[in-house]
């Protein structure tokens, strides 16, 4: 960290005796002074942790004395957050003058904050390693983004800043202009008049999705939001190579469980990228400093249509809620099976009851159930059930219908009414603690390897 010059620097004062750091530090209030003690503090901790085997080789005391010592460093950062959130973030930020990614801020914070949250390293390190091995130092992550979401000023910035055009989607954006076609690996775009169909193409797990699949969706949505050609977008699961689903489209299957299962999901670069970047973007279009408009804010997004062939499962279902139009194959069905795997289904809670219903809501997150495309109850899930071979022009419809100006002013104010962002915002403060526990608790562990031992032989997606 950068220090203070001695003259100015606050007196750190005298701190009990903690030589097991079993116990926070009592932080002062002054931003430079509480730094210092929280570093202190963590490295010590550190050190002791350090010094003991590895998680599986542990005995019961062993075990008992890294708990105490995570659960003390996590309410120093805790207390430390709560009382310096603002001038951290407007620091690493200079003074919310610069657009910092999540992963940007992360790593930020770790080398101006040391032990606030991991190093790039740390995190690189953790990814070798299968999901029951992991340190659970993301779960420093969601403390410090929980934080600055709570935070209005820092957490609208952190908004905006997700609502930016990623770097690779810049420098893809004049050839997309040019030629109408990219293809980003595990997803696609292609310009077809004032249509833009956007393909996940993750075909051999399901078009389940991964850090790399976000990485390439939200690239493949920024394309489409960048280009003036483009009036409407439509998102749509790749024809399958899996043995079982060969030939056959869906729409996706929800989180990899092999990746989660050998540690190679991110909680930043997926759990909160996915939310906050593409999902997020399908809603509200881009933030574009040069045609950024005081009265309406971010461009206001353009509609974009859902086609759900065979399933949406999970994930998948999530995105659809966020869809301007779901157009679903007569076969196909939703599910978001969440609870099987012990994680929160990202924010299906908030906005799954304003569709469905809160008993309905409750009946797919707690009990797993099933909703078919044709049945009665999926009427608030989708928009339109056709034959699974009428599916191509009944998007074509849509998209002719929503090709339209009126319907740019009349969508920024229906998402005025359907989610505010102080909601969203208060959602996913709560959300990026949450589900940055759920990931290492032992239940999601044991059920992960139940899932991996049942479907060895088989893609674990969910």
């Amino acid at each position: 960290m950068t220090a203070s010059p001695a003259s100015t620097k606050p007196p750190i004062p005298h701190q009990p005796d903690r030589a097991d750091r079993r116990l926070p530090p009592h932080f002062t209030g002054d931003p430079a002074a509480d730094a210092e003690l929280l570093t202190r503090h963590l490295a010590a901790s550190q050190e002791q942790l350090d010094a003991l085997p590895g998680r599986s080789a542990r005995t019961p005391t062993q075990q008992e004395k890294a708990a105490a010592l995570q659960h003390a460093g996590r309410l120093a950062r805790h207390r430390f957050l709560h009382l310096h959130t603002g001038h951290v973030h407007d620091e690493l930020t200079d003074g919310r003058s610069r657009l910092l990614r999540v992963d940007e801020l992360a790593f930020a914070a770790a080398e101006r904050y040391p032990g606030l949250v991991p190093t790039r390293a740390r995190i690189a390190a953790d990814r070798q390693v299968p999901q029951a091995q992991r340190s659970g130092v993301e779960v420093d992550q969601g403390i410090f983004f929980s934080h600055v979401l709570r935070v209005r000023e820092s957490g609208e910035h952190l908004l905006l800043s997700m609502l930016a055009p990623t770097a690779r989607a810049l420098a893809l954006r004049a050839e997309f202009e040019r030629t109408g076609h990219a293809d980003l690996g595990r997803a696609s775009v292609q310009r077809d008049g004032r249509v833009a169909h956007v393909t996940i193409c993750n075909q051999d797990v399901l078009n389940a999705e991964d850090d790399a699949v976000v990485e390439d969706l939200e690239t493949a949505v920024d394309l489409a939001l960048l280009d003036d050609q483009v009036a409407v977008g439509v998102l749509r699961g790749a024809v399958l190579s899996h043995p079982r689903h060969r030939g056959r489209r869906a729409f996706g299957a929800g989180i990899n469980l092999t990746h989660l299962y050998q540690g190679r999901i991110g909680f930043v670069d997926f759990m909160l990228r996915r939310e906050l970047g593409y999902i997020r973007k399908l809603m509200h279009g881009l933030h574009l400093e040069e045609a950024h408009d005081e009265l309406i804010g971010p461009t206001g997004g353009k509609p974009w249509i859902g086609a759900i062939d065979s399933f949406a499962i999970g994930g998948a279902t999530q995105v659809a809620l966020v869809l301007d139009r779901v157009i679903a194959a007569s076969d196909a069905y939703f599910s978001l099976p969440a609870l099987n795997e012990g994680i929160v289904p990202g924010a299906a809670n908030l906005r799954l009851g304003r569709l469905v219903g809160d008993r309905m809501a409750h009946r797919m997150i707690f009990f797993g159930q099933e909703i078919a495309a044709d049945s009665q109850a999926a009427l608030a899930l989708c928009d339109e059930v056709v034959a699974p071979d009428a599916v191509d022009a009944a998007v074509a419809a849509a998209a002719a219908r929503l090709d339209d100006p009126a319907v740019l002013s009349n969508r920024r104010m229906s998402r005025l009414g359907q989610e505010s962002d102080d909601a969203f915002r208060a959602y996913m403060s709560r959300y990026a603690l949450e589900q940055s526990v759920r990931l290492h608790s032992p239940d999601v562990v044991a059920k992960l390897e139940r899932t991996w031992l049942n479907r060895r032989r088989r893609p674990s997606v969910g």
